[in-house]
Order: structure tokens, then C-alpha cells, then sequence
């Protein structure tokens, strides 16, 4: 957007101001992406640094005998690892059953989920359940907080590992067009030589589409430019642009432009 202008505080005789804008394409897709990188058939798995909640603290074995106590228990609980800046509920509801509690917070992806019975109560101990893996381990109360939060880092580093580990995995490198086509249909993200040419793009996106539906859940559109890695591999750069048909014209002797770039398979959502 253009001639944005806002009234400049430090003028008397009401002088504007332009605004000073960006735009970083950062927006809903995030949060969509979240959902399928992490994602089970489970529910959501949230990292813990974007979850609304890090923690849910679930009352077990509740009787009317001791529902004051493990209650209360967890209500102190829930205060104590707020005021150590962990996120965290106590769900203390009575009309749903333990089980139902266990399910409903896996669906939302807490990353952490809190049992405390009696049991637990006498031993002065909790139950902590990850949500990314469904490993669960016993936590003396005594530096609790302490132990969470380091949990919670734990929870994180391994999230952002598995899904590094799977991107690279669909990742390729290719010079060749043949290769590029074959890694699209592959469903990789492909880094290939481009030299940033517009019409250059549209022969790309053309040719790389396919013409006849093989399987109707297969792919079809073309391959599109995503992103200019900060990190080239040094072979690729050295060759033409991966478009052959307009060679002559190409700016691939440019060497501003002649970069390799990142192209997402057919799929829309490669966009992100």
C-alpha cells in the first residue's frame, strides 16, 4: 500500500508523516505450517514457545474423599509454575472423566501434560506426559519448575531436529532438467541454478506442469520460485540457468542474478 500518512505528533500546524512499511509474508500460513510439519493423528503438537498453554495439569483417581486435596493441589501448582513464567492450566472440570481430559489436551497439543493422583500426592511427585512423543517420566516436586522448563527446551530442540531431518530428506540439488522434472514428481524441494529472469520463470512453471492427469491425486502445476538460499552449493552456481529453451537471452552471465534457487514441488502448499 501507498501514501500511507499519519499525523506527525511533534507538528503544531498538523504536518503528516509517511509511514515507514514492510512486509515479511508472515501471516495465518505460519500457523498452518505448524500444523503439518508437527501435526499427528492425534491432533495438534505445538512447540512449546507458540503454545497458548506449555503445561496442563490433570487431576487422577479424584473420589470425593480426596477431590479437595488433589484440587487444591493442583490449583498451587498451576500458581507456582505461572510465576516461573511456564505457561500452564489446572483442569479441574468434574463433568468429563480423566480420559476424555487426556484426549481433549493431546487434540489442542499442549506439549506437556501434568498427572497428579494420590499416589503421587504421598510421594511427593508428578507424572509428565510429552505431547510430541508420548514419553512419559516420573518429576520429584522439589525444583520442578526448574526441571519443566528444561523439559520444555528439550521438547524443542527435538521438534526443530526431526523436522530439519525430514526437510532435508525431501530436499535435492540438480542441474539437469530431466532431473528437475523427475524430483518434482518426486515431491522434493528442488534447488536448482536460475537466474532470475521473468521469462526465464514462466518457460520453468510451463514446462514443469504436467499436460495429461496420470492419477488424479498426483500433482500438476508447475514448479514455482520459492527463496534465494543464503547457502550456495558451489557447483550449481557454475552452471547455466536450469531453462534451456531461452539461453541466448538468459541473464544467466549476470552475476548478481545467477543464484540458485529454491523450487518447490507442484503441490500449492510448497508455497508456504
Amino acid at each position: 500500500m501507498f501514501n500511507i500518512q499519519f499525523e506527525d505528533p511533534d507538528s503544531t500546524t498538523g504536518d503528516k508523516l509517511f509511514a515507514h512499511q514492510n512486509s515479511w509474508g508472515l501471516s495465518t500460513r505460519s500457523i498452518g505450517v505448524v500444523v503439518m510439519v508437527h501435526g499427528d493423528n492425534k491432533g495438534l503438537v505445538l512447540p512449546p514457545r507458540v503454545a497458548f498453554y506449555q503445561a496442563v495439569i490433570v487431576p487422577c483417581g479424584v473420589t470425593d474423599a480426596n477431590k479437595e486435596q488433589l484440587n487444591t493441589h493442583c490449583t498451587e501448582m498451576k500458581k507456582s509454575l505461572q510465576k516461573a513464567g511456564i505457561r500452564s492450566h489446572a483442569d479441574l472440570r468434574e463433568n468429563y472423566n480423566t480420559g476424555w481430559k487426556f484426549n481433549h489436551w493431546e487434540l489442542k497439543g499442549v506439549p506437556v501434560r501434568i498427572e497428579i493422583g494420590p499416589r503421587d500426592l504421598k510421594n511427593n511427585q508428578v507424572v509428565v506426559v510429552r505431547r510430541d512423543n508420548g514419553v512419559k517420566a516420573t518429576l520429584q516436586n522439589e525444583n520442578l519448575e526448574d526441571q519443566l522448563n528444561k523439559l520444555l527446551n528439550t521438547i524443542h530442540d527435538d521438534m526443530y531436529n526431526r523436522a530439519l531431518v525430514e526437510r532435508d530428506a525431501n530436499m535435492a540439488v540438480t542441474t539437469s532438467w530431466e532431473e528437475f522434472c523427475q524430483f518434482l514428481d518426486q515431491k522434493k524441494i528442488i534447488q536448482a541454478p536460475y537466474c532470475g529472469d521473468i521469462a526465464c520463470e514462466e518457460i520453468i512453471k510451463k514446462d514443469s506442469a504436467r499436460t495429461e492427469i496420470v492419477d488424479d491425486k498426483a500433482p500438476a502445476m508447475g514448479a514455482k520460485s520459492l527463496c534465494i538460499p543464503f547457502e550456495q552449493p558451489a557447483d550449481a552456481t557454475k552452471e547455466t540457468c536450469i531453462q534451456q529453451k531461452l539461453l541466448q537471452t538468459c541473464p544467466v552471465l549476470h552475476p548478481f542474478r545467477k543464484k540458485l534457487l529454491v523450487f518447490p514441488d507442484r503441490i500449492l502448499i510448497a508455497g508456504f
